[in-house]
């Protein structure tokens, strides 16, 4: 049976549940929307979700950061904080469906807070490293995805988009991640399509997205066993053109 899951970085849950609502009557197959950056706390996560019968977990915070689960069967959340990240930020939350795990994250900028905010980036794919050996340790099946805030080769993001010292591109970002993957994780999207610039986030600045300046940021990576079921992974570029769109676009993966 097809499992379809997908990673949205909302910007606002509260300025854009319209937008997710939509875009869920759109997607009938989707059985799993993981959010990031719902920046808020978990009781201003608007209702309309839970009062439609669909089922909402939420790791929440004032203002800033924040992730989210909606999916339409029921789901078992592992926990609501990635073991190892000692940091009081609201960014991950964990669930299993249909014995696959799924780790929902947004991982840091690293661009703020000088070298403590990008040393906390770092940690952050410390943990997740650590993480991912555990489950496949366990044998489990899962993916890690969400808004990685990480271009990782310089044919993930447009020219001159980002300068060489931004913390998406430098070079220990980079090393992190592939780190990661080298734990024997799968990136979704470039296991389908190996070449080529594929895009899931464009800047409100500079008409970026009309000119097609964009970054591919938001990643769906597996685990060797649920790879080997990976049947298709789309990016919803079309979201971005609508009104009051958020920055990024949904990123899709059917197993």
């Amino acid at each position: 049976m097809a499992f379809t899951f997908a990673s949205w970085n909302i910007n606002s849950i509260r300025a854009r549940a319209h937008l997710v609502q939509e875009w869920l009557e759109r997607n009938p197959s989707c059985d799993l929307l993981c959010l990031q950056e719902i920046k808020c706390e978990d009781h201003q996560f608007p209702a309309v979700f839970a009062e439609a019968e669909l089922h909402v977990a939420t790791s929440g915070q004032k203002a800033y950061n924040g992730v989210a689960l909606i999916g339409r069967r029921p789901f078992e959340v592992t926990t609501h904080n990635l073991p190892g990240f000692e940091h009081p930020s609201a960014r991950y939350i964990e669930a299993k469906m249909d014995d696959v795990t799924i780790g929902n994250l947004y991982l840091p900028n690293g661009n703020s807070g000088g070298e403590e905010g990008y040393a906390t980036k770092l940690a952050f794919f410390d943990a997740l490293t650590l993480r991912a050996r555990q489950f496949l340790a366990e044998e489990r099946e899962f993916a890690f995805i969400g808004d990685y805030n990480v271009c990782p080769t310089d044919e993930d993001l447009a020219p001159n988009a980002l300068s060489a010292t931004d913390a998406l591109v430098r070079p220990q970002t980079r090393a992190a991640f592939r780190r990661l993957l080298w734990t024997g994780l799968t990136d979704g999207l470039r296991a389908l399509r190996p070449e080529g610039r594929h895009y899931t986030f464009w800047d409100y600045q500079a008409a970026a997205f009309q000119r097609n300046s964009g970054l591919r940021i938001d990643h769906a990576l597996l685990s060797p066993r649920l790879a080997q079921r990976l049947t298709d992974i789309q990016i919803d570029r079309d979201e971005r053109a609508r009104e009051k769109a958020s920055d990024h676009v949904p990123l899709i993966v059917t197993v």
